[in-house]
């Protein structure tokens, strides 16, 4: 059981966890971002050439930002959803049902649980 009385921690409870934290890390990571980009706007409003602009840009960029922050959701979010497909079917909810609930076709979630059991 967990502290609050609840029923224990399991993988889908685990995967939404790393879902929430990694939110939030990409939550900073894109406002950093935003405010570089109002920077490069700022730069180029006082008349600064766009070479000159990009020039000076710091790394990590704001697009190695982005798509660090897109790849970093899609992992974890995938996660989620192959460990929630999973917790869901130890509750005996249907391959169907969780397609439904899900709006994907029933082939994905035959997939999504493959990955449970094949983790290769």
């Amino acid at each position: 059981m967990t502290k609050t009385g609840g029923p224990p921690e399991d993988d889908a409870t685990r995967a939404l966890r790393t879902l929430l934290h990694e939110l939030e890390t990409c939550t900073a990571e894109l406002e950093q971002a935003r405010t570089r980009a109002e920077a490069l706007l700022a730069a180029r409003a006082s008349g600064r050439a766009w070479l000159e602009v990009v020039s000076h840009e710091e790394r990590p960029l704001i697009v190695e930002r982005i798509s660090t922050v897109l790849g970093t959701l899609s992992t974890a979010g995938h996660s989620w959803r192959r460990e929630q497909a999973a917790a869901l079917q130890a509750e005996d909810v249907s391959i169907n049902r969780i397609a439904a609930l899900f709006g994907v076709t029933r082939q994905r979630i035959s997939a999504l649980l493959r990955e449970t059991t094949d983790p290769a």
